[in-house]
């Protein structure tokens, strides 16, 4: 009872809290008579504390009369985050769009598509080395235009 005073604020509840710690010892005892009885009493005892101090935080929906009043935080983005992604995809679009044709099939059937390079291979009808290599000069040239601004992918030192 001496943990349970120092331990909790509230001093109406020590009686039905010592209750509940009796029921869980019992309860755990039937099972597995527990090695050291002391260190397990106070274990159980700080396990039923911390519960209920969860519990407390938990705020019931029938205690909120106006749910718009909780602020949870929604799922969606923000029209920022809408306005952001469009600009990237736009600019990402353009800079497909800037790339020599085969480097651009390849990247779709790669990343839009999910083939493999043998697929790619296959499917262009060319070698999975030009298959990879097609990928190379791509992820660079999408990198140049997409990073460092330059949206001329012939202009490649």
């Amino acid at each position: 009872m001496q943990f349970l005073r120092q331990s909790w604020r509230h001093r109406e509840e020590l009686t039905d809290l010592r209750q509940d710690i009796y029921v869980r010892v019992y309860e755990s005892a039937q099972r597995q008579i527990p090695q050291s009885a002391k260190p397990f009493v106070f274990a159980i005892a700080r396990n039923l504390l911390i519960d209920r101090i969860r519990h407390a935080r938990i705020i019931p929906i029938e205690g909120v009369a106006d749910l718009e009043s909780i602020e949870v935080p929604s799922e969606e983005p923000g029209p920022d985050r809408n306005a952001i992604a469009r600009d990237e995809l736009r600019r990402l679009k353009l800079a497909l769009d800037r790339l020599p044709p085969r480097c651009r099939d390849a990247v779709i059937l790669k990343r839009v598509e999910k083939l493999t390079r043998p697929e790619i291979a296959l499917r262009m009808g060319i070698s999975e080395n030009t298959v990879k290599r097609h990928l190379t000069d791509a992820a660079h040239l999408l990198a140049d235009m997409l990073y460092t601004g330059d949206v001329n992918p012939g202009s490649r030192s």
